[in-house]
């Protein structure tokens, strides 16, 4: 990378901070618990854990708007969590660069929670041994209707001084293409921005008219997001959503790229390759491979995508292109992997990695 290239990718990171950035999605508290490895149980083959600690980090929508945050921007959060422990715990973890008033509290209503339970010795790291995975049944008929009402609300409210919105859909079937779209037509009455020169931060003209862009990140329903900015699907959600099998082979990813712009109607398509790095779709250009940086040795992928949707944004929030946006994001992606748990990555980390 060129000394002009590496101060280009400084100044953006730079701006992060200000990039006005919506997260909407599904809320997941993620808890650890920790311990150490005392012996094997005689009741059954099973490790004995003499219990240490416990730690609640923000999961889901909530891990991206973490990462957003430690990123250096501010991140207004929408989405719904219950009147229990778990969403106390939730909304108490996350940070105070979070404006989380957007957030539904709904009595009855479970707060999703994802537990790890992570075992080593004294000296050793602690490695995931079990994850436990505790959804409730949901909303109920009568409280979807209400809950839908409200995060469209606080949706278009947020949505009319934005920059990028993060969907972060996770599976709950709440956070439908439909929602999104009733909540921009609420907040049709926005400002327009304008390229740099007036308000200094969307310098790609071809962006102008189509603010705040709309990236999504969706486990199960990416199909039904036509029209969106962007997406950061993994390449075995990509396999599962065409029927495909990618694999080694270049011209099966060529073609399920492009065959996914199309059905998307999008102005980009990053796909996420683990150890084979990213690839960049974008219609009308060359697909961008971009190779893995740092190790291919990884500790832990939890979260990781959270780190890479929110990386993305921020970057096309503050003037990039979907290139440079990939970039810094793969950068991201890179260094979060190498930590355990659900993890985030600071500017100054992402800035000593550029340099």
């Amino acid at each position: 990378m060129s000394g002009k290239e590496t101060q280009r990718y400084v100044d953006l990171i730079a701006r992060f901070k200000g990039a006005r950035v919506v997260v909407v999605g599904d809320l997941i508290a993620d808890e650890f618990l920790y311990g150490e490895v005392e012996r094997v149980s005689r009741e059954a083959p099973v490790l004995i854990l003499k219990y240490d600690t416990t730690e609640v980090v923000p999961g889901g929508a909530g891990n991206a708007a973490n990462n957003v945050v430690a990123l250096g921007a501010r991140a207004k959060v929408v989405g719904v969590a219950g009147h229990d422990d778990a969403g106390r715990r939730l909304l108490e973890a996350m940070p105070s660069r979070a404006n989380t008033r957007g957030v539904v509290r709904v009595r009855g209503y479970a707060t999703p929670i994802k537990t790890r339970v992570l075992a080593g010795g004294v000296h050793s790291a602690k490695q995931q041994v079990v994850r436990i995975d505790r959804v409730g049944p949901g909303l109920t008929p009568r409280q979807r209707a209400t809950v839908v009402r409200r995060v469209e609300e606080a949706l278009a409210t947020a949505l009319s001084n934005a920059d990028v919105v993060i969907v972060s859909d996770y599976g709950s079937g709440l956070y439908t293409p439909e929602l999104i779209a009733r909540a921009e037509a609420n907040a049709a009455g926005r400002a327009t921005r304008t390229p740099s020169g007036t308000s200094g931060r969307l310098v790609d003209p071809t962006y102008v008219g189509r603010v705040p862009m709309i990236l999504v990140d969706s486990r199960y329903g990416l199909a039904g997001f036509r029209g969106i900015t962007a997406c950061t699907p993994n390449e075995p959600e990509v396999e599962a959503l065409l029927g495909v099998s990618i694999g080694d082979d270049p011209e099966s990813l060529e073609k399920a790229g492009r065959a996914l712009l199309r059905k998307l109607q999008s102005r980009a398509v990053l796909i996420t390759r683990g150890s084979r790095g990213m690839a960049l779709f974008e219609p009308g250009r060359p697909t961008d491979h971009i190779p893995i940086v740092g190790s291919d040795q990884i500790a832990d992928v939890t979260g990781a995508g959270d780190t890479v949707i929110a990386t993305f944004a921020l970057a096309l929030g503050s003037g990039a292109t979907f290139g440079e946006a990939a970039r810094l994001a793969n950068h991201a992606g890179g260094l979060v992997v190498m930590k355990r748990g659900t993890a985030t990555v600071s500017a100054a980390e992402l800035l000593d990695a550029i340099k």
